[in-house]
């Protein structure tokens, strides 16, 4: 493991000086010269959040200025080069801000960002988590290059147009959209969160709670690295909360906190015909089809109502309690919304409220390839069939005893399962033959909704938005933050900020600038509330 350290001396050293020169240096956005300081829990939250929302008004071109040099920086796990710019450009941008920062480096990962703020007589320390990579991209696919971030009136599908980025004095539309690979998931809170300190030290104010960055490079890819990452470093991540900022707001566009994740698991499936393409007219209804083979087992992986009908598939997963019940019926009645808006007639379990529906464990078919379709397709018999399947963990399930049941499933279904390619004499033993490549998980982890920590959390969402915030029980996406609860021992809250609906790990990923300054504002209200 190696330290790449910014400001020099020993810990206590350092810890003193980032502090004294909190906010001493913002970069383009506010006024030059040292201004006094305060704690912010001496000034009213509500003048606080009026604050920190007057100087992103009054700043906005030159916050998205800065949001769009980090857009520009490719961000591909596997881009080692790119990503340690990404890295460097995260690290000076907290350092000119007044936080002790280093960059962590272990080897083969990329990078991990670390900094840390002290804040007198903070009785809390604050943990802020953010991953900076993204997902790969496919630039054909894309309207415009993904890492030239473009400025739109509103989103594509609403006929947004591509206008110029607002220079100084000009106040851009909330609806416009910026349009670039991580403009929603994950950069979008890096960019809320500088401006916040921004906003903070122009006004002369100090957060309330000592804060502790972390923002690793390698979450899209897995976080293979980051268990390594926090028990190499378990002393300098200790906090009392991490705060989690990723994911979309509600898709009633409601502010919301979430207090879970789902797990992950996956695999992928290959199934076997002949050891050579065939003719169609001259062997079909004779050699066996892998295509179809491979599509009449997954397809029984499911019934029609959309239940996984893998034996013991449910039986660990944690029975949605009454509190979760409780806190579902509180979310907006917004399902047959959504349906339209996505061009559904119906949706998996008779309808069951989505909420809900991601308490359990799911089984997905993430993509199917078997010989080629459309003009490229040839009367053949394929040789092979090959999927790739994930499975969302829900709190109490296993990734590997999840998988040991669906290759079990498979068995009973008359598959023989190898790991590598069979060869003739394994071909010509077994009439059916799968070969099955698991894919490393984590668990899912929760928070109980009534915690401690999560009143004050709730209030600083509520000021930030003018609204109480949802409180949803999990997210349905996936996160390794059962790390952060088993290394670091800690509490982890989800903030969300951006759009439901940023195409997020698709093509034309966007950030709604709403959500951008509901996000500035929602981390203003977090680093002051009391």
């Amino acid at each position: 493991m190696r330290r790449e350290r910014f400001l020099p001396g020993t810990p206590a050293a350092r810890l003193a000086l980032a502090t004294a020169v909190c906010f001493g240096f913002v970069a383009g956005a506010s006024s030059a010269g040292a201004q006094p300081t305060e704690t912010a829990g001496t000034a009213d939250p509500v003048d606080r959040i009026d604050l920190v929302r007057a100087f992103r008004q009054e700043n906005a071109p030159a916050i998205l200025r800065e949001f769009r040099e980090l857009l520009a920086i490719p961000n591909v796990a596997s881009d080692s080069a790119n990503i340690r710019r990404n890295a460097d450009w995260i690290a000076s941008a907290l350092r000119r801000r007044g936080v002790l920062t280093e960059v962590w480096t272990l080897g083969g990962a990329p990078p991990v960002v670390y900094g840390r703020l002290g804040s007198e007589d903070a009785q809390r320390t604050l943990g802020i988590y953010v991953h900076y990579d993204g997902q790969p991209v496919d630039r054909e696919s894309w309207s415009s290059p993904p890492w030239e971030p473009a400025l739109l009136t509103t989103s594509l599908e609403n006929g947004g147009t591509r206008i110029a980025w607002p220079v100084r004095g000009e106040n851009p539309d909330p609806e416009s959209r910026i349009y670039a690979r991580s403009a929603g998931d994950d950069k979008a809170p890096i960019a809320a969160v500088l401006a916040a300190l921004d906003a903070l030290r122009d006004a002369g104010l100090t957060p309330t709670s000592n804060l502790v960055f972390l923002l690793e490079g390698e979450e899209e890819a897995g976080s293979d690295h980051l268990g390594d990452y926090l028990r190499d470093h378990r002393d300098e991540l200790q906090v009392d909360l991490w705060l989690i900022a990723d994911g979309p707001v509600h898709q009633s566009r409601r502010p919301q906190l979430v207090f879970g994740v789902r797990g992950y698991s996956g695999f992928d499936i290959t199934v076997y015909g002949a050891t050579r393409y065939l003719h169609s007219g001259h062997y079909g209804n004779w050699a066996p089809n892998p295509a179809l083979l491979l599509s009449s087992l997954l397809a029984g992986m499911k019934d029609a109502s959309g239940a996984v009908t893998i034996a013991d598939f449910y039986a660990d997963t944690a029975p949605i309690s009454d509190e979760d019940r409780a806190a579902i019926a509180e979310l907006p009645d917004y399902d047959s919304v959504l349906r339209r808006e996505l061009g559904l007639h119906s949706t998996e379990a008779d309808n069951r409220p989505l909420a809900e529906t991601i308490l359990l464990p799911s089984l997905n078919v993430r993509g199917l390839a078997s010989a080629a379709v459309g003009a490229a397709a040839r009367n053949i018999i394929p040789t092979e069939a090959t999927a790739s399947v994930d499975i969302r963990l829900a709190k109490g399930d296993d990734p590997e005893v999840m998988l040991d049941r669906v290759e079990a499933h498979i068995r009973t279904q008359g598959f023989t399962i190898v790991r590598d390619e069979p060869d003739l004499e394994t071909r010509l033993a077994h009439p059916r033959i799968a070969k099955v490549i698991r894919r490393s998980g984590y668990p899912a982890v929760r928070t109980e909704l009534d915690h401690p920590a999560v009143a004050s959390v709730k209030e600083a969402a509520r000021r930030a938005a003018g609204e109480a915030p949802l409180m949803v029980p999990t997210l349905g996406g996936s996160l390794p933050l059962y790390l952060f609860v088993d290394v670091l021992e800690a509490p982890v809250v989800i903030t969300p900020i951006a759009n439901h609906d940023d195409n997020q790990h698709a093509p034309d990923e966007n950030l709604r600038l709403a959500n951008l300054w509901y996000g500035v504002d929602l981390m203003g209200a977090l680093l002051t509330m009391p």
